[in-house]
């Protein structure tokens, strides 16, 4: 449609054609000269104008004309508001005067504008609001992914199908590194496949279906040395419904467990240093024994013939030195460091073995010592039988410091469940002392806080004892109220045997 053909019509007429032409144009500003000039063509006018009031928004002052050349010196004005707001001036030269229809005419033309610039005011607001906000998401995530790349761990992320959505800046580090472009993307199998794809396969469908943290250990010689790793498996939810991914932290602890290796070491010689004084009382019965012997034989030798045969003498002296023998040996694997091992035992083997070094402990000849062991059920846990007994003696030192004399300290082992339906086993070590307050109860297992005198506890104990039990998968928790006694109860996960499976 030309504008000799816009001429031809009237003027009202021409309205709905100037707005689709404003509408098409797909950059407002020579969408305005378009529209200044079929206007100008209509009234005949010698030059149209749109001047915008100075400072209002620089992105927004343009002049927009028809026609160069001079202009009559009094144009023809009509406001251009939007909102109330004036923010132009349409002004439109020509010899002769605006009649009443040419000026509604303009006054529409004017009213048009206000909307087009109104709307292109609004589109650049949305512009710049979205412009802003894609600038945030975009400096939120690179924040989030450099926070990533910093820790010192390695971190993955995988989804239901096992594909790869995220991989940090440790993880491409080393020797047994991936580079984050060659892993995104991809199935965690083909990256990881040096580890056995059906049990990896089984860890993550064990965290998407049950939507609990999973942490294991494990040992790995990829970097030449033996290293330790603990490896978190947390599952993730997208819009708060079932486990969508699974993230999987490794962490190297090797450091961390020789540190505490070392402190259990520690912490185990000096319970064997308490144990000390009630083996020394404990050897002193054998020993007086195998002197009476010795006294004996020797006044044999000064009867002759008539002395009765030494055989039975010989006998006793055998039976005392093995008794003797027994408990050494007993205290010194005890207190010599093991290569950390995980096998399969049975709790019960385990509190016989801490049973028969604490019975040279000196208070235990004055209390009471219960045991109520589980003997229906075998109660089968994989870890370290060395640790778990140091737990339990520890436990049971605490317990027999703090029952009074002819009190009676209890340790009873059971089969139990957690609220989430795990089979666990559980070990307890009870006894009749004060008790522990309320307000120090959350503080038993942190290093270095004892409720013992001075010089009589060192506060790591039961520190340690968590540490161990925590390793093994379990939990030690401390049920007391103040005067009525203190009950230490282990729970670890109970192993069902599967055929051919041996009891260490």
């Amino acid at each position: 449609m030309d504008a000799a053909y816009l001429a031809s019509m009237p003027l009202n007429a021409t309205v709905p054609t100037l707005l689709r032409r404003l509408a098409d144009a797909n950059v407002l500003g020579p969408g305005l000269v378009d529209l200044l000039g079929t206007v100008g063509e209509a009234l005949e006018a010698e030059r149209m104008a749109l001047e915008f009031l100075d400072g209002r928004s620089a992105s927004l002052v343009w002049r927009a004309v028809s026609a160069t050349g001079a202009s009559p010196a009094a144009p023809e004005q009509f406001p251009v508001a939007a909102g109330g707001a004036p923010i132009a001036t349409l002004l439109a030269h020509r010899e002769r005067p605006v009649s009443p229809e040419e000026r509604e005419y303009l006054t529409t033309v004017a009213d048009v504008c206000a909307v087009a610039l109104a709307r292109e005011a609004h589109r650049r607001d949305l512009e710049d609001q979205v412009t802003a906000r894609v600038r945030e998401v975009a400096e939120q995530r690179a924040f989030i992914e450099c926070i990533v790349d910093s820790l010192p761990h390695g971190l993955y992320v995988v989804d239901r199908d096992y594909r790869i959505h995220a991989w940090n800046r440790k993880r491409e580090m080393g020797l047994q590194g991936v580079s984050r472009t060659d892993a995104v993307g991809r199935s965690i199998f083909e990256i990881l496949h040096r580890q056995p794809a059906g049990l990896l396969k089984r860890e993550f469908d064990e965290v998407f279906a049950t939507g609990r943290l999973q942490q294991f250990q494990m040992e790995s010689s990829a970097f030449g040395d033996t290293r330790t790793f603990r490896l978190s498996k947390i599952p993730m939810r997208l819009g708060g419904g079932p486990v969508t991914h699974v993230i999987t932290i490794g962490e190297d602890i090797t450091d961390w467990k020789a540190a505490l290796d070392r402190t259990a070491q520690a912490e185990k010689l000096a319970a064997l240093g308490q144990l000390a004084a009630g083996v020394m009382h404990e050897i002193n019965n054998p020993l007086a024994t195998i002197a009476a012997c010795a006294e004996s034989l020797s006044l044999a030798q000064e009867l002759g013939d008539a002395a009765p045969p030494p055989a039975e003498m010989l006998r006793i002296i055998d039976l005392e030195v093995q008794r003797c023998k027994k408990i050494v040996n007993g205290l010194l694997d005890f207190s010599r460091p093991k290569s950390v091992g995980r096998e399969l035992f049975e709790l019960n083997t385990v509190v016989q073995q801490g049973l028969f070094l604490l019975q040279h402990h000196p208070r235990f000849k004055r209390i009471k010592l219960v045991t109520e062991l589980e003997t229906a059920t075998p109660l089968l846990v994989e870890g370290d039988a060395d640790q778990i007994v140091q737990v339990l003696i520890a436990l049971a030192m605490n317990a027999l410091d703090a029952t009074p004399e002819q009190g009676r300290v209890t340790i009873r082992s059971r089969s139990a469940q957690t609220e989430t339906g795990q089979s666990m086993a559980q070990l307890e070590v009870e006894d009749e002392g004060p008790g522990v307050p309320r307000a120090l109860q959350a503080k038993v297992f942190e290093p270095f806080f004892t409720t013992k005198p001075p010089g009589q506890g060192t506060g790591l104990g039961l520190a340690i004892c968590y540490g161990i039990v925590s390793d093994h998968g379990g939990t030690l928790e401390l049920v007391s109220s103040e005067g009525q006694g203190a009950n230490f109860r282990v729970a670890l996960p109970l192993r069902v045997l599967e055929p051919r499976e041996g009891v260490a």
